[in-house]
């Protein structure tokens, strides 16, 4: 009787001939979510086993899994020879576990028979096996249409596997699978969330920060490496890129129009977050933009900032209101980070009355009245680069 994690995945089904290669990706990153346990895991017939995972650390690596992107659900099993009495004395084990400090509760046996020459069927198994469960438990009844839990059997080739719960996974696709993003990320709730949700489609996250010392503080920016590391537990490493942004925005607040500084500034981390992303071989920019969240959000500005760039822009949460941000972000365990109060360098030199619909002629020529290029190049170069588990 040997404890393994059975891993399911959904709609890596889908994918036909590329199915291997997605596949192999997810035992890559469940290999990876797993370090340093020295596991080994194995493919077989629409399922992922992992095994040599120490008793002891079973449940703690069962809940890192669940938040591998590309993962429906995982149960932690106990792997028994095709042998009825090792099925039977292992269910009992399983159930005794299931119920334990439960005054009463019901369930369901449901098998799978992947090796036909085992010599019951499936409905056999399924029946017999549950008819075995009741006699030594007699606060257990069977209920085949609303179980409190499920007794699973899987009869494969080599062995049989048996598991009495399934916890829900991520879903979506393997990291690294759909390309490479670079996520503009602050201090706030929204961002986190859009990186989340664009890694969960298989898109490798990397991120950039913009800070303004010392009108940000220490805090501020170990708030940020605090949410990347949120977010790394999903995506896997991240880089994080720490830019300073003093200089160009004291620039800007300084010499172009006062209304116009958070259109400017958005446009002016945009090149700079596109040349990081190029020298990183990033292939889109991610930003938590919303429509008309604020001032810098409506559908001028997100135009007149799209035009700083070359890259696409990604922005998941486009078409979201602050509730559902705010509630996806609890989900993944970003919000009360977040919230801390510790400002960013958005939060600084904010205009009184910002332009709501800017015009893209009259922002290029205030952009023009200043040459950035240098203050560019010298950001960049006093970029700090951190990898982030």
């Amino acid at each position: 009787m040997e404890p393994v994690l059975l891993v399911r995945y959904a709609e890596i089904h889908l994918k036909g001939l590329n199915r291997p290669y997605f596949e192999r990706s997810l035992m890559k990153r469940i290999s990876l979510a797993l370090r340093p346990l020295p596991v080994r895991v194995v493919r077989e017939q629409g399922r992922v086993f992992v095994f040599d995972i120490p008793e002891a650390a079973m449940d703690e690596a069962a809940d890192k899994l669940t938040r591998v992107f590309g993962i429906h659900s995982v149960s932690p099993a106990l792997a028994v020879e095709k042998d009825w009495d090792a099925i039977v004395s292992a269910a009992k084990l399983l159930v005794g576990r299931r119920i334990e400090g439960l005054s009463e509760a019901s369930f369901k046996v449901i098998a799978r028979r992947a090796d036909k020459r085992f010599f019951m069927r499936s409905q056999d198994i399924c029946r017999t096996l549950g008819g075995l469960l009741l006699e030594p438990f007699d606060r257990l009844r069977v209920d085949v249409h609303e179980p409190d839990f499920y007794v699973g059997v899987e009869v494969r080739q080599e062995q049989t596997f048996l598991f009495a719960e399934e916890r829900m996974g991520a879903g979506g696709m393997p990291v690294g699978t759909n390309g490479h993003a670079m996520l503009l990320i602050s201090g706030g709730i929204d961002s986190p969330v859009a990186g989340h949700m664009i890694a969960k489609r298989g898109v490798r996250i990397s991120a950039v920060h913009f800070y303004s010392y010392p009108y940000t503080s220490e805090r501020a920016r170990e708030k940020v490496i605090e949410l990347t590391r949120i977010l790394s537990g999903y995506a896997g490493e991240v880089s994080l890129y720490l830019v300073p942004f003093t200089e160009i925005q004291l620039a800007i607040y300084e010499k172009c129009p006062k209304s116009e500084t958070t259109v400017l500034m958005r446009r002016l981390m945009m090149q700079i977050a596109e040349r990081i992303a190029q020298n990183c071989g990033a292939q889109a920019l991610v930003t938590g933009e919303s429509i008309g969240q604020v001032a810098s959000q409506t559908v001028e500005s997100l135009t007149v900032t799209n035009d700083a760039v070359s890259l696409p822009v990604f922005r998941p949460l486009i078409g979201f209101d602050k509730e559902e941000i705010v509630t996806r972000a609890k989900a993944i365990g970003s919000y009360e980070t977040s919230i801390l109060p510790y400002e960013d360098c958005c939060t600084v030199f904010v205009p009184q009355h910002p332009v709501t619909r800017p015009k893209l002629e009259d922002i290029r020529r205030s952009e023009a009245l200043v040459d950035f290029a240098p203050m560019i190049e010298t950001a960049i170069a006093a970029t700090e680069q951190l990898l982030i588990e």
